[in-house]
């Protein structure tokens, strides 16, 4: 059986996920839910979050999704243990990159920017306390600043002024890792990039959660076809289809690296 890989996020944050998935496997089938009705999960309550989720990967699976991408944190954190029980597809959760960013700090001082939902959530509080060592492990949460990238405005005196509202103290602290705790967060990167000193490395989740994908798909007997064409990701939205597309041409024209998408009807 060929795999047809399902990506749910509560926005565009999701797709930088999916390109990395389609740079590793461009003939790999990919099916993208943007929840943009429900945008945005950090402020939700976690119940509210698990029972979406659900729904989320209910709808993916039904249009064909034999393998399921949580690409949010915040989602992951609330409802990644119920999906896994309720459904027969193997899921991928996503988690702020901690343990690679206290493995990589040599100051031992680590900042980690995430949603307000994903720094009170447990799972965070685990991974923090599993993978911090000796390591000073800030959270820092960025109430507001995935609303930015959702609305395509990921350069700009309002997204920098707030990252360096958030991040000038704890850098002159000492920091030298920055772990950037949800999807929307890693289309900042050549911001971040150039506003902070070069010793301190950004560290996002993407990447590697898209490698996981594709070892869970070989786990799973699954096939991916090297042969077949690229193929462009299939995108639904819930919520402004016009709004969604006109996030994404924003993202493509400030020069963030996307897929491609071919932007289908909305989901009710």
């Amino acid at each position: 059986m060929r795999a047809t890989v399902g990506i749910f996020d509560s926005g565009v944050g999701g797709l930088s996920v999916a390109e990395a998935l389609h740079r590793l496997a461009p003939s790999l089938p990919i099916h993208y839910l943007a929840d943009t009705a429900f945008f945005p999960y950090g402020d939700r309550s976690a119940p509210e979050i698990e029972d979406r989720a659900v729904q989320m990967v209910r709808r993916l699976v039904d249009e064909g999704a034999n393998v399921v991408v949580v690409a949010c944190n915040t989602a992951s954190s609330a409802a990644l243990e119920r999906l896994r029980s309720e459904f027969t597809v193997p899921i991928v959760g996503m988690e702020p990159p901690v343990k690679p960013a206290v493995e990589r700090s040599r100051s031992g001082r680590v900042l980690v920017l995430a949603t307000t939902g994903t720094v009170s959530g447990a799972r965070l509080a685990r991974l923090t306390e599993r993978h911090s060592g000796d390591a000073d492990v800030v959270t820092i949460p960025m109430p507001g600043l995935a609303d930015l990238v959702e609305a395509g405005e990921i350069e700009g005196a309002r997204v920098e002024g707030m990252l360096r509202r958030a991040l000038e103290e704890p850098v002159a602290q000492g920091a030298d890792q920055l772990a950037l705790g949800c999807t929307h967060y890693a289309f900042l990167r050549p911001l971040l990039r150039r506003m902070l000193p070069d010793h301190v490395e950004l560290v996002d989740a993407g990447e590697p959660v898209a490698r996981r994908t594709l070892h869970v798909i070989a786990e799973a007997g699954l096939e991916v076809d090297a042969g077949e064409p690229e193929r462009e990701a299939l995108c639904y939205a819930t919520g402004d289809v016009a709004a969604f597309e006109s996030t994404v041409e924003r993202l493509r024209a400030a020069g963030a690296a996307l897929p491609p998408l071919r932007i289908s009807r909305p989901v009710a």
